[in-house]
């Protein structure tokens, strides 16, 4: 049941575009002990039903432009493909370690940002 609700917290956030990797790869190795690497994978693999509802979804309310996107699906594509081959050569450890550092340094990210927010609000006020 614990995994069941995991699937539904990530697949919500997933599907407001948010990633849902954030909650599912923590979750699994913490919860379901499992490597970072199979938490990865389990995680690419979750992503594929999730993204086709999102964007179906996502489609039918104009929120996708799609000039934008197939002009970032190409250079996605490669960056998963050498993703891929990198993660693969990294030890569980590091690859651990280099998730966590992206997670905070996303989260410093929307901190600050929300305080630029405010003061650009202020300033227009």
């Amino acid at each position: 049941m614990l995994l069941f609700v995991i699937g539904l917290l990530s697949g919500m956030i997933g599907g407001m575009g948010i990633g849902g990797g954030t909650i599912l790869i923590p979750s699994l190795i913490f919860i379901a002990e499992v490597s970072q690497h199979v938490a990865q994978g389990v995680n690419l693999i979750s992503f594929i039903p999730t993204s086709l509802f999102a964007i179906i979804i996502h489609i039918k309310n104009r929120h996708i432009h799609f000039k934008t996107a197939f002009h970032l699906i190409p250079a996605g594509a490669l960056g998963a493909i050498l993703g891929s081959f990198m993660a693969s050569c990294l030890s569980a450890s590091l690859l651990r370690k280099l998730f966590g550092i992206f997670l905070l340094v996303m989260g410093f990210y929307e901190l600050l940002r929300k305080e630029k927010e405010k003061k650009e609000e202020k300033k227009s006020k």
